[in-house]
């Protein structure tokens, strides 16, 4: 009898350890599989948040065929037709190498500016996860209405050469509401010595707030950092506000600004245009095809 007791003490021990053995089994295992992540998705609709880039990228494979628009200055009413004279066009394309990586090339009526540039995503805003989406662009502008003359005999290709480096940095906070920054730095190889300068610095912001279930009103400002002390210009910081319409296979961006031109070096460093109503104000919109 005494066997017997023992024999099913010792059982019960074996059982028990076989189970507590299981179960950190079960547990090793359950910490050596890794967490699915969830991204957290259109933060931005378009690529571009009015005339900034978002931190929206192409998917593999896909085509963005662009069309933008700006008509001329809305403040002059009759006489130029609230902007129907003397508008700019730029057109281009966007292309979706992989996931993470974009190149586009575009050619508008600005300076005849032909703009190369490519965009490569570094992160992705998790759900319960990384805060932030992060994706850099760079950008090169080659200025080909510049003629080699008596006024310019030193001309060089290099000098319609200008750039941009900028990080763009993006959080989805609800389904309605999304916010950017971004630091922009600007070069230009050939500038206007007065009213320019060689390097600029930017910090750029935008937002986008949903409206409806087609419909967000975007808004983005872009402030010069290192203006010389007494600086005086022409130019203005950039302020656009803007409409996003989704229409099936294309999304469509109506844009009040106070920049014509639509390459980002002269959005970023030469806007024209003040909102006070005693400067130029630029009616226009962007439309992109998804192919």
């Amino acid at each position: 009898m005494k066997i017997k007791n023992v024999l099913s003490i010792l059982l019960v021990f074996c059982v028990v350890g076989f189970a507590t053995a299981q179960d950190d089994l079960l547990n090793q295992l359950d910490a050596g599989t890794p967490k699915q992540v969830n991204i957290e998705i259109a933060a931005f609709k378009g690529v571009q948040i009015c005339n900034m880039q978002s931190t929206k990228l192409p998917a593999k494979g896909e085509f963005y065929f662009l069309v933008s628009h700006r008509f001329g200055d809305l403040s002059q009413g009759m006489d130029n037709f609230f902007g129907l004279d003397n508008a700019y066009t730029k057109l281009g394309g966007i292309y979706g190498v992989s996931d993470w990586l974009s190149v586009s090339a575009s050619r508008q009526t600005y300076q005849k500016t032909y703009e190369l540039a490519a965009k490569y995503k570094m992160s992705n805003q998790e759900v319960d996860g990384f805060p932030v989406t992060i994706v850099g662009y760079n950008t090169m502008d080659i200025n080909s209405e510049l003629k080699k003359n008596e006024l310019m005999p030193g001309l060089q290709f290099n000098h319609r050469l200008a750039f941009t480096t900028q990080l763009l940095i993006s959080r989805k906070f609800s389904d309605s509401f999304s916010f950017e920054i971004a630091p922009i730095y600007v070069h230009k190889n050939l500038y206007d010595g007065i009213l320019d300068q060689k390097s600029t610095l930017l910090l750029g912001t935008g937002a986008r707030y949903k409206i409806a279930k087609r419909l967000s009103l975007n808004l983005e400002y872009a402030a010069r950092l290192n203006l010389p002390e007494g600086f005086v210009s022409n130019y203005h910081n950039p302020l656009t506000l803007g409409l996003d319409i989704e229409t099936g296979g294309h999304v469509f961006q109506l844009v009040f600004s106070n920049s014509q031109a639509m390459n980002d070096v002269a959005v970023f460093t030469n806007p024209s245009g003040r909102w006070d109503g005693t400067k130029q104000l630029y009616f226009g919109f962007n439309m992109y095809r998804v192919f």
